[in-house]
């Protein structure tokens, strides 16, 4: 089991002391160094730290808050970034044996706007193996024998255990909404090319940057602060709307969505999304599903089959580089998991491959034909707490949905089954971000009785 209750630490919370002078960004660092200390022994949430670097940013963000001059809503704030984006000071390894030290002397698009917006970069976060599987090794901080779910595992568990407050990660299957669940923490996943992936390993045909956070605010204000400064991947709208987060704004219709998930979802998630439903409805929400409404069964049925289809188009966006890694490096530092995507991307076509894009088209029409009926979509996170033993990542099956559609989605760490947390998911429509974040602050709202 886990040392000590995991506890999140919020920036947002702290701005106050940074105002009044009783506190500063450096004095907060220390206090999450403080947390490294005692906690990551155990978690093994980080690849690489850069504390001094860290220090030196943190007392310029001090002197900013001090005379009034500050860059960001964010600015001084310590996060940590997935290891499969590059960063100038510390290594980028993706999870990889291949990649052990490897520095590319460089920020990615999304690290060099935080730089800007005044964040404190402090450490690099342990991800599964290219962002993919297998996992390596972090554990959750609710229960040690845990996974955090991934592939964005370090990410999740270290804001989950106030290491940090808040930090980046992506999401292509499953790897944002998933170990935001397991961990009990903040996540918002942008629409696809929300936020700019240059100089981010993670560059399959459905994954997105996205942010954890120890509040939900925060995690749009990380979001905003590098957009505004580098936008989403090229030729997309990227993520817009206030810095701060967008005004809770209660929806009048909510789809709700079982998926296919649900035939494998723990008895007691069942009873939590059904409560939520409950409240929703208290709080005078109309709530549709497939059994009340045609376009939600369409949406549904449509859905079915994602991990499959997700994972197809997956492996054929993996074959390269991982087919230049077997040839042209040491393929027995390839884990047993790519090589097999690898042989599973050389044996397709790329008939094969369009026809799985075209399917995955068609889907997000029928999901598209549902924005006139439904504000947004609510359904679980995960179908279940956080399974036990490390070598797997957990049940992708509720968070995938918004990888294939290219939506939108918020993972509130609102519910519970078996004693740990399950997130509350709320997904929207493609571009319609700040929206979702509307409606996301609306139903949190609901549970925190605002």
């Amino acid at each position: 089991m886990a040392t000590e209750t995991p506890v999140k630490r919020s920036y947002r919370a702290a701005i106050a002391s940074f105002e009044d002078g009783t506190s500063s960004p450096r004095d907060f660092l220390e206090d999450c160094l403080e947390a490294i200390d005692r906690l990551e022994p155990d978690i093994g949430a980080f690849v690489a730290t850069n504390i001094e670097g860290a220090r030196k940013a943190a007392d310029k963000a001090s002197e900013r808050w001090k005379v009034g001059k500050t860059l960001s809503l964010i600015d001084g704030m310590p996060l940590c970034i997935k290891d499969i984006m590059e960063t100038a000071d510390m290594p980028t390894e993706q999870g990889s044996d291949l990649f052990i030290g490897w520095e590319g002397k460089r920020d990615c698009a999304a690290v060099a706007a935080l730089r800007e917006a005044g964040a404190v970069i402090l450490a690099k976060a342990v991800t599964t193996e290219f962002a993919a599987q297998p996992a390596r090794g972090t554990r959750n901080p609710w229960d040690l024998t845990r996974t955090p779910g991934g592939s964005s595992s370090g990410t999740a568990a270290s804001v989950a255990c106030g290491m940090v407050p808040g930090g980046l990660g992506t999401q292509g299957l499953g790897s944002t909404i998933r170990p935001a669940s397991f961990c009990g923490v903040f996540a918002f996943k942008p629409s696809f090319g929300g936020i700019n992936r240059g100089g981010s390993f993670d560059t399959i045909s459905q994954s997105s940057t996205s942010t954890f956070a120890a509040t939900l605010e925060e995690t749009w204000q990380i979001a905003r602060a590098i957009t505004a400064r580098v936008g989403g991947d090229p030729g997309h709208l990227g993520v817009s709307g206030p810095m701060d987060a967008p005004s809770a704004a209660l929806p009048k219709r909510i789809a709700l969505l079982e998926t296919e998930g649900w035939e494998r979802t723990v008895p007691e998630a069942k009873n939590a999304l059904n409560e939520a439903r409950r409240r929703l409805e208290d709080a005078g929400i109309e709530v549709i599903d497939r059994t009340s409404h045609s376009g939600v069964a369409a949406v549904e049925a449509a859905i079915t089959g994602g991990i499959d289809l997700s994972g197809g188009l997956n492996n054929w966006d993996f074959r390269w580089p991982l087919n230049t890694y077997a040839r042209d490096m040491d393929p027995s530092k390839l884990s047993e998991q790519a090589r097999d995507r690898l042989e599973a991307a050389e044996a397709m076509t790329l008939e094969d491959y369009q026809g799985l894009v075209k399917k995955r088209q068609r889907i997000r029409d029928i999901y598209n034909g549902l924005k006139k009926d439904a504000d947004v979509c609510v359904t679980l996170s995960a179908p279940g707490p956080a399974p036990e033993g490390l070598d797997w990542t957990g049940d992708a099956v509720f968070a995938v949905p918004s990888s294939i559609l290219g939506t939108p989605s918020i993972s509130l760490p609102v519910l519970e089954a078996e004693g740990l947390p399950l997130g509350l998911q709320v997904m929207g429509y493609v571009n319609a971000d700040a929206a979702a974040m509307a409606a996301a602050r609306a139903v949190l709202a609901l549970y925190e009785g605002r």
